[in-house]
């Protein structure tokens, strides 16, 4: 079985190093062979991104492009349903096979989240969910939801080398380095008038300023 490949979506608005850095470590830490990069067209979760899935799209390519282990996903930007991760999900199965090893990685409070996913349940059928946590912070099943709680101590797994032995169903946890960046913080800097250099690569900050984006009416 090939590694497993690694699978991070996102509306990345815009894509920042602390996305960056969980996407590096999380090669490192589950022994990916790579991570693709999907960034959302229409998230369900949230509002209507502030620049255009074109854009977005062209950030993560060019923040993206240094590293050989990233590859990037266009197929989601101009979908013209909502971006559901389990849509995608059965899109790359049909792309890449069943018996692919596929790791979705998501963040600790989008995990305590799942529950409130369309179809949320049959991710499991689909991939492997990989969680980032904070450093001395695990993961904790009393903290989850009662019927998310079941599922992560029933297919927890103690060793991420159990990724490769399945294409899907367990789930992995991981601490990476805490950077406290957010695409909301920067999108209100830029607003403002105000720098976000050396939160963002200087490529999607040339890329912002270039177009420019995210700047008051």
């Amino acid at each position: 079985m090939s590694e497993p490949l690694g699978l991070f979506g996102g509306t990345f608005d815009p894509v920042h190093f602390g996305h960056l850095r969980l996407a590096e470590e999380a090669i490192g830490h589950l022994g990916l062979g790579g991570v693709r990069w999907i960034p959302a067209g229409q998230p369900p979760h949230r509002g209507t991104p502030q620049v255009t899935g074109a854009q977005r799209l062209a950030m993560v390519q060019g923040a993206t492009a240094g590293n050989a282990c990233f590859s990037v996903d266009a197929s989601e930007v101009e979908a013209p349903a909502p971006s559901y991760t389990v849509h995608t999900l059965e899109r790359l199965r049909v792309e890449l096979g069943s018996e692919r090893s596929l790791v979705l990685l998501v963040g600790a409070d989008a995990f305590a989240g799942l529950t409130t996913w369309h179809r949320w349940s049959d991710i499991f059928s689909l991939a492997h969910v990989a969680v980032s946590h904070r450093p001395g912070f695990p993961i904790e099943p009393d903290s989850l939801p009662a019927e998310l709680s079941g599922i992560f101590n029933a297919r927890r797994l103690a060793d991420a080398s159990g990724l490769q032995t399945a294409p899907g169903g367990r789930i992995a946890t991981f601490a990476m380095t805490q950077l406290a960046i957010s695409a909301t913080q920067i999108r209100q800097l830029l607003s403002n008038g105000r720098s976000a250099r050396y939160l963002l690569p200087d490529s999607v900050l040339d890329y912002i300023q270039t177009h420019p984006l995210y700047r008051n009416p």
